[in-house]
């Protein structure tokens, strides 16, 4: 009897056949799986946001316009883009279980991202006091807040999560299984930055050359 009649009445394995040992089924881990539904909700919620930005440009009916208060934040993008390396840099420290360098890479992050903050408040201040832009002001007033808060909440609940990471560090509770934890939160941190790329460019570069109030 040839080998083929004897298993003819048994079952064949198949790709990612739970029976087979050799190849065991892997679920994808959930706190990725999160972090990326929540990356992508965010990115609709920005897109939403972006487009209307973009659609009432130069709709404005009276000043100020965004030419003549808006200053590109030099200091401030290359605080928070640099924050990305910061904290790639504090990854690769806990891969290789160096707690103290990661301490001082996540804090490192951590505090271009209260300086970002920080200025997006001395900037706040100055448009509301001494630019007269409020969200009541004008169209452009509405929309510029409205984006650049959003961005900005976000960003401070990111620094949330640093902050509580980097308070778990000190006391010991982080090890290097817990870089998973770690890498969600870069997640999220990473999708911030692009965000203010995309901001950046739309609210302090576009618009200034588009400011000119359209004919209703």
């Amino acid at each position: 009897m040839s080998a083929e009649n004897v298993n003819a009445g048994q079952p064949q394995h198949f790709i990612n056949d739970p029976a087979d040992e050799s190849t065991p089924w892997v679920l994808p881990s959930p706190r990725r799986v999160g972090i990326i539904c929540l990356i992508l909700t965010e990115t609709a919620l920005f897109s939403i946001f972006v487009v209307a930005y973009l659609f009432y440009i130069g709709r404005s009916l009276n000043g100020p316009f965004p030419a003549d208060v808006l200053h590109l934040p030099v200091f401030a993008s290359v605080c928070l883009i640099g924050s990305s390396f910061t904290i790639m840099a504090a990854e690769f420290a806990l891969k290789k279980a160096n707690h103290a360098l990661f301490n001082l890479w996540w804090g490192i992050t951590m505090l271009l991202g209260i300086i970002f903050i920080v200025y997006t408040g001395l900037e706040w201040h100055e448009l509301i006091y001494e630019k007269n832009l409020t969200i009541r002001t004008n169209v452009f007033g509405s929309t510029f807040y409205s984006l650049v808060g959003l961005h900005a909440s976000h960003v401070i609940v990111g620094l949330f999560l640093l902050g509580s990471v980097l308070v778990s560090s000190f006391r010991g509770k982080l090890h290097h299984d817990h870089h998973e934890h770690v890498e969600v939160i870069s997640w999220y941190w990473h999708f911030v930055d692009a965000v203010w790329i995309v901001v950046l460019g739309v609210v302090y570069i576009l618009s200034v050359h588009m400011d000119a109030p359209l004919m209703p």
